[in-house]
């Protein structure tokens, strides 16, 4: 198994594996982002996120995608895991924990003292998050602004 950074030719897998993300995330029709908003961004001299891709002899088998979030209470920035994904036949092979291996090792070697994430509740990867030693923030919920309601108070005034 190998784990890369990868970069703006991995555009069309990070769409790929995105939307089989998406179908197992029973959102199969959520997925707007195009590979050429990837390749974009990976692109750019400053990407908003960085993604690792996990391969099995040399078949790309999943992904971690994550950008930074900062902390007001420590000051410093962290690494935010967006998704986490790894194809059906893969599951069970060390694959996603490979994943989240190196992705630690990314957010100590850039100073950052934390690594979160958000999992759907039925997601049964729950257990393997916790068996990591990732802690369940029992008492803060996750809220979003987004499409019309984001323009509605974008457009409310002062």
């Amino acid at each position: 198994m190998t784990v890369r950074t990868a970069g703006p030719e991995d555009a069309g897998l990070i769409l790929e594996l995105v939307r089989e993300l998406a179908v197992f995330e029973r959102a199969p029709d959520s997925v707007a982002a195009t590979a050429e908003d990837y390749r974009r961004e990976l692109a750019s001299a400053s990407p908003g996120f960085g993604c690792l891709i996990a391969e099995l002899d040399g078949e790309p088998v999943g992904f971690a995608l994550y950008h930074h979030n900062y902390s007001t209470w420590t000051g410093r920035r962290g690494i935010y895991l967006e998704d986490l994904f790894v194809r059906d036949r893969a599951r069970g092979r060390g694959v996603g924990r490979r994943l989240l291996v190196e992705l630690a090792r990314v957010a100590v070697a850039r100073g950052c003292p934390r690594l979160e994430l958000s999992v759907l509740d039925w997601n049964p990867a729950r257990r393997f998050y916790e068996g990591l030693g990732f802690r369940w923030k029992h008492d803060w919920l996750g809220y979003r602004l987004d499409g019309d309601r984001l323009a509605a108070l974008a457009a409310s005034g002062p």
